[in-house]
């Protein structure tokens, strides 16, 4: 029987390409950026799709990128991975200290509180919006500035609601003779007003133990499932989904939502 591959190997296999392969050795910290960026994203993608045998491929993949920059700062003289691995291990321990130490069980993000000068320090300036909402919330709720329980926050979203309603209601929002909107006065009151609410739904996600952006990921696929049933069934009427109206198409809708709660699951 074959033994199993080690980290060891993989990292040997590294500097064997750097060595011997140009493309290889010809790579920076600052050309690899891409390729962490997308093989992330397609990681992300086998995990929610659950596919196993995707996430194995994906998280070598991944591992891939880690084991390329420790590579090449081992070769620049910066670190190596044995560097890596330290800072790892002491962040893990700094993050238990009830369990590797005589300290109390305190929240991460308590423990973190301490540190930073900023509620804004250490989050990436590319993190998605919804992403970026929920940390910098996570990171207040950990100095104590948070809602008992999810009663708050769902108050919260219904008075924003309402100032949203306000707010179009007092300033229609205009528009170009080419339909976008003219982002005026009136255009960024209820475009701030809609970040209020935003902002708010994200708190409510997260006060409900839901991470937004992963709620929003499902219901964007469950919408586009959807809309591809009232297509299929646009097509074997002979309806033309351009033409049909709201009044068709929302018929078609109740259709297949209808059809896709009594299937079995």
């Amino acid at each position: 029987m074959q033994a199993k591959a080690t980290l060891e190997d993989t990292l040997a296999l590294m500097r064997d390409l750097r060595a011997r392969c140009e493309w290889d050795a010809a790579q920076t910290h600052e050309s690899l950026r891409p390729y962490l960026v997308e093989e992330a994203h397609e990681l992300d993608d086998a995990l929610r799709d659950r596919n196993v045998a995707q996430m194995r491929e994906e998280l070598g993949d991944v591992l891939l990128q880690v084991l390329f920059h420790s590579v090449v700062a081992e070769q620049a003289g910066d670190f190596d991975i044995g560097d890596v691995a330290a800072g790892l291990i002491a962040k893990m321990h700094a993050r238990h200290p009830h369990l590797y130490g005589d300290g109390e069980r305190v929240a991460w993000e308590a423990l973190k509180a301490r540190k930073r000068r900023s509620i804004e320090e250490g989050l990436p300036m590319g993190l998605p919006a919804l992403h970026r909402a929920h940390r910098l919330q996570d990171r207040a709720a950990g100095v104590g500035f948070d809602w008992d329980d999810v009663q708050g926050p769902a108050d919260k979203v219904a008075e924003e609601l309402a100032e949203v309603r306000e707010q179009i209601d007092a300033t229609p929002v205009n528009r170009s003779p080419h339909g976008a909107p003219q982002h005026d006065a009136a255009h960024e009151a209820v475009e701030g007003e809609l970040g209020d609410l935003l902002f708010a739904v994200v708190n409510l996600c997260r006060k409900a133990g839901v991470h937004a952006s992963l709620a929003l990921d499902k219901a964007n696929a469950k919408f586009a499932r959807r809309f591809s049933g009232i297509e299929q069934l646009a097509a074997e009427r002979g309806i033309d989904v351009k033409t049909a109206g709201l009044a068709v198409l929302d018929g078609l809708w109740d259709e297949v939502k209808a059809a896709e709660r009594a299937a079995p699951r």
